[in-house]
């Protein structure tokens, strides 16, 4: 056992006559750790050897070590700048609360809305509509549009004007888009006055339109009908679908239809730039 340089102790030995030709060899190592003991047979020989043994400290420590930080996250394959656009959209919602949609906007605020909405397209990306169509579903909130600094309820479209010359008061403004039954739906929440005592009547107006994709980021929409739904406590009148003006009848510039290009869209914010340079901006509903 003197071959066995590990040991820096005494070894004993041990024989028996009585268990010849098998032996045991008893192997003690005086060391300030806990004392393993575990036995080995030999087939050929039948030899037993119990041996205890102390390892080396070194095997009795465990060395813990942290894990490498994670990789960073690649950049994003659109070009987008995620802290950008996040910084570029609450600039636009800042520019455009308080203006009532754009009904009242002066022409600094038009343009600062229409600077803060090109900040938030750049950021944003090209939009291409044949892989983000499905963004598009939904019911969508009219926060503000640019057409309605004129004071007509059509934008830069013909429409009653707001004010005191009728006693209209416009609501929210809602797109319901359908992506699968290609329905879009433009819905107007109307007040209009009525003579004292009487209350005011509610009114909500769907103009249903359907669309297709004329372009990687335009739309076109196809006028099909005007429906009036009373609200509020005439909820329970039926709704009432309003003729349709023949288009020999309707002005050049009111056709019943119209395109417009998705500038900017996400899962809760759209900006879109319309055929009479119309800046709406939608968030989701």
């Amino acid at each position: 056992m003197a071959s066995l340089p590990l040991l820096s102790t005494f070894v004993s030995h041990s024989s028996s006559p009585s268990l010849l030709p098998s032996s045991s060899c008893s192997i003690r190592c005086l060391r300030p750790t806990k004392i393993h003991t575990f036995t080995t047979h030999s087939p050929r020989r039948c030899r037993s050897v119990k041996r205890s043994l102390a390892p080396r400290s070194a095997l009795d420590e465990v060395s813990v070590v942290d894990p490498p930080p994670p990789p960073p996250p690649p950049p994003s394959s659109s070009g987008q700048k995620p802290e950008l656009i996040d910084s570029s959209k609450l600039k636009l919602l800042s520019a455009v609360s308080g203006l009532n949609r754009g009904l009242a906007a002066n022409e600094d605020d038009l343009r600062k809305a229409d600077a803060a909405a090109k900040e938030l397209e750049d950021a944003g990306g090209l939009v291409d509509l044949s892989i983000d169509l499905d963004k598009l579903q939904g019911r969508w909130k009219l926060i503000y549009s640019s057409a309605f600094s004129s004071r007509t309820l059509g934008g830069s479209r013909p429409g009653p004007p707001t004010g005191r010359l009728l006693p209209i008061t416009l609501g929210q403004v809602f797109q319901r888009i359908d992506v699968f039954s290609k329905d879009f739906d433009n819905i107007v929440e109307l007040e209009l006055g009525a003579p004292w005592p009487l209350p005011p009547i509610e009114l909500t107006a769907t103009l249903a339109h359907k669309f297709e994709v004329t372009g990687s980021a335009k739309i076109k929409i196809t006028f099909e009908k005007t429906t009036v739904k009373a609200t509020g406590n005439l909820s329970q009148l039926p709704p009432l679908e309003l003729p349709r003006i023949p288009d020999s009848l309707r002005p050049q510039s009111n056709r019943g239809s119209g395109e417009f290009e998705v500038t900017y869209l996400d899962s809760d914010t759209r900006i879109t730039r319309g055929d009479r340079s119309e800046l709406r901006v939608f968030v989701i509903s």
